[in-house]
Order: structure tokens, then C-alpha cells, then sequence
């Protein structure tokens, strides 16, 4: 018989909500590439690209990378640089770089097969507990638990969790939940990949259904089961702690000319962003004009400075304003002279910026002339 767990009183039973899950999920689920995937790499690499990103976003990414890289041993082999540059757009790229670190180690030490064993993929470089999780049940219908965001906004208002789900008491039972579901829907007979589709409807039902802001909780396949609907506690769960006040700041960058080329820079290993290419820049405080600013982040005075553009972005608690302007010299950069490399429009597309600074390479002016706008 199934174990059974009840969070609060009033709570439902799991051996309750598997059937519907499963059966809503057949029915109802998002036909993503991925999902027909059986390849455990192809399911690898959705997992991490889905990774703080939503799936709207992905989907191109993903198609474009399997299309390239088709498998682990091309992944491992692939120059940084085109890594870099397939995963242009998806931000936080120490993903891709663990990424290949773990397909590296796969090539090594399983003989370039994707191991099966939960611990074997939780060892790999840049996967946790969730995605080791995930990549067992989805690849290969084992009964591992799964929280993400999704899940934990499904199951704190499916069994009534208040608390904070940061808490380790909250999270633990979270956890606990997550991996009695998915050991009964193991035991459902006649259920094919009952495991894989059991984790996915969890995510899939945060992600359509019990959305953050007005879930659709009338076509929910388990609202009847619900202690948050019963209670009116819909809004009020997950209890997530307030966020903090981002941190505004102001930077400035530089597109510098020189004969038809364009000054860029190399991000170090390490920090935000390392290994991508950018355009100079510099933050600015209250009161420093253009012209200072310039000679800063160019180590040089160029010979004129237009407005050019103003790109607005986040990056985790940061809002950005970054004022771009377009500028030239007429030195020739020898040695020492604009520090990085001066390419042509046609080298630069094919290096990996960030998306702020692929915005500023999208508008280089192709004349003398520019134009100021907001981005």
C-alpha cells in the first residue's frame, strides 16, 4: 500500500493526486522537443538551460545546440568559444562552462555514456540535487523527487505549507512530499514512464496552471484536493520572503573606432560574464562626465564622443543603465595604445557578448552619423 502523507490535517493523500497528475499530464502537457527526446543528453541539456530561464526562451536555444553539438563527445570537444557563442542570450554562463566540464567527464570516466546512476549525475559538474533529480526520472523513469520553484508553489498550496520555503525545515518537507509522490506513481501498474511523468506534471502544473499570479485553479486536474482553495490561501502561499531593493547603478560604455574597427575586450575568468567579449566601459558616479569617463575605460582621449544609445538590463538584485556613445581616433592602436582588439563588424559577430553588449553591436552606426535612442 502507498504511504501516506499528510503535511497539515486536511491534507491530501498522495496515492489521491497520482492518478489525476498522470492522467492530466498525458492529456494536457506542452509538446516540447525535449519531452519526445529518450537521449539522456538531450534531456541534460534542456535541464541546465532551463535552469533560471523560462522554456519560451529555451526552446530556440536548445534546438540550435543539438543541431551543432548532437551529442556528448561533441560537447566535450567544442571550442569555448562556440559554446560561448550558442548560448549568447541565456546568461549565466557558468552553466555552459560546467556543462562542458561535465560532458569531459563523462567522455573519461564512463566511457561517453550518460551515467545512469542518480549519484554517478549528481557528481557532474554544475548539477544539483533538482537536476540530478530530473534527469533520472525524465531520462530514465526513476522514482527521484524533484523541487524547483514550480513545484514548490504546487506543493505548498496543494498540502497547506506555510512557512518560508527557503527554511531546511520547509524545504526537507518538500523533499519528503516530492519523493512519496513519485515512489507512488513507481508503483501505478500499467502507467508507462509513471516516474518521468509524475515529476514533469508537477513542473508543468506551476508553470500553466498554479502560476504565481492568477492561477487558473478551476482547471486544475487536483483542486478538489487543494488545502490552500479550501482554506482561500491561493494568494498567500508560497510564503516567499520579500526581495530585496535592487541595487541601481550607472555605467558607461564606449564604441571606439578606428579604420572601419571596433575596440573589445575579453572579460576575465571568475567574475560575471568571464571569458565574453564587451565593449569598454566604466561605472559612473553622480558628476563625472562623458569625457572622463571615456579616458577611463579607453585609456585614451578619443577625438569624439556622440550619445549613441541607452540599454536598460538586470542582472540577479542589479538594475542597470548603461549609456553608450559612440566615439574615434585617428592614432593608429600600436602596442599599449586602447588596450584589447580592434576587429571589423564582421569579426566581432562572431564572438559571444552579453546581451547588453550585443545590443550595442547591433547599433554600431555605419556612418559618421549616429543616432540616440532607448533600449
Amino acid at each position: 500500500m502507498s504511504a501516506i502523507l499528510r503535511p497539515d490535517e486536511g491534507s491530501p493523500e498522495p496515492r489521491r493526486l497520482v492518478p489525476l497528475l498522470l492522467d492530466w499530464f498525458v492529456k494536457d502537457a506542452r509538446d516540447l522537443p525535449w519531452r519526445r527526446a529518450l537521449d539522456p543528453y538531450a534531456i541534460w541539456v534542456s535541464e541546465v538551460m532551463l535552469q533560471q530561464t523560462q522554456v519560451k526562451t529555451v526552446l530556440p536555444f536548445w534546438e540550435r545546440w543539438m543541431r551543432e553539438l548532437p551529442d556528448i563527445a561533441a560537447a566535450a570537444g567544442a571550442h569555448p568559444e562556440q559554446l560561448h557563442k550558442l548560448w549568447e542570450g541565456l546568461g549565466y554562463y557558468t552553466r555552459v562552462r560546467n556543462l562542458q566540464k561535465a560532458a569531459q567527464q563523462i567522455m573519461q570516466h564512463h566511457g561517453g555514456r550518460f551515467p545512469e546512476s542518480f549519484d554517478d549525475i549528481l557528481a557532474l559538474p554544475g548539477i544539483g540535487r533538482y537536476t540530478a533529480g530530473a534527469i533520472s526520472s525524465i531520462a530514465f523513469n526513476r522514482p527521484t523527487p524533484i523541487v524547483d520553484g514550480n513545484v514548490v508553489r504546487v506543493l505548498t498550496r496543494l498540502f497547506g505549507i506555510g512557512g518560508d520555503p527557503g527554511e531546511k525545515r520547509i524545504s526537507d518537507r518538500l523533499w519528503q512530499i516530492a519523493e512519496t509522490l513519485v515512489l507512488d506513481a513507481s508503483r501505478c501498474s500499467g502507467r508507462a514512464r509513471a516516474c518521468s511523468h509524475l515529476n514533469q506534471s508537477l513542473m508543468e502544473l506551476g508553470a500553466l496552471v498554479c502560476t504565481p499570479q492568477a492561477p487558473l485553479c478551476f482547471s486544475c486536474p487536483v483542486k478538489a484536493y487543494c488545502a490552500a482553495l479550501q482554506e482561500d490561501r491561493v494568494a498567500l502561499l508560497p510564503n516567499l520572503p520579500k526581495r530585496a531593493k535592487p541595487t541601481v547603478l550607472h555605467f558607461a560604455a564606449f564604441a571606439a573606432e578606428w579604420d572601419g574597427k571596433w575596440l573589445v575586450r575579453q572579460r576575465p575568468s571568475g567574475g560575471v560574464n568571464a571569458h565574453l567579449w564587451e565593449f569598454p566601459n566604466v561605472e559612473i558616479p553622480a558628476g563625472m562626465d562623458p569625457a572622463s569617463a571615456a579616458t577611463s575605460a579607453l585609456g585614451f582621449s578619443p577625438e569624439t564622443l556622440r550619445p549613441l544609445c541607452r540599454i536598460s538590463h538586470a542582472i540577479t538584485r542589479y538594475r542597470i543603465t548603461l549609456t553608450v556613445f559612440a566615439c574615434d581616433t585617428t592614432q593608429s592602436p600600436e602596442a599599449g595604445f586602447g588596450q584589447g582588439l580592434w576587429l571589423t563588424g564582421g569579426e566581432l559577430q562572431a564572438l559571444s557578448f552579453p546581451s547588453a553588449h550585443k545590443k550595442i553591436l547591433k547599433q554600431l552606426p555605419e556612418s559618421g552619423s549616429a543616432r540616440f535612442f532607448e533600449t
